[in-house]
């Protein structure tokens, strides 16, 4: 099934994080499409650097909370600690979209809830698929029409 997934970094060498975790992307799933790297200031959160961010869709069969695991155990294995919220991170993965599936349940809610206001994740999601339709808000290219610059 097809999923698309937001990485971001802003702590030791960005570049380097993303790129670790999209080689451990691709030995969990199959890996389809990878967006450039953008620059993004912090949304939310204590003062911090500013994040690297990309978006890649990737194929995979593993259930939705499965896949969830597999995200936390990237994060888990490259250092993240959840110290607090919308803090610095040494690398993010979050589970954007998964087929057409939408959930509601604490574990796992999707499409993403704050996808559709979030320039970092449209952004170069709209690079790699200019088509896409986030399922609860419609197409990324109009959404992205009417967040600010």
């Amino acid at each position: 099934m097809k999923a698309v997934i937001s990485l971001g970094a802003n702590l030791d060498n960005p570049k380097e994080n993303l790129d670790t975790a999209l080689s451990l992307l691709r030995e969990a799933t199959d890996v389809r499409k990878v967006s450039s790297y953008i620059s993004t200031k912090p949304v939310g959160g204590p003062i911090q650097p500013d994040y690297l961010n990309a978006v890649c869709v990737i194929d995979s069969d593993l259930p939705a909370m499965d896949l969830l695991s597999v995200l936390h155990g990237i994060e888990k294995a490259m250092g993240r600690e959840r110290i607090q919220h919308w803090g610095p991170r040494t690398i993010d993965l979050d589970l954007i979209q998964y087929g057409d599936l939408i959930s509601k349940a604490d574990e796992l809610v999707l499409p993403h809830p704050r996808a559709h206001e979030r320039r970092f994740v449209l952004q170069p999601w709209f690079e790699i698929e200019p088509d896409a339709i986030l399922l609860t808000h419609g197409a990324i290219k109009d959404l992205l029409e009417h967040l600010p610059a």
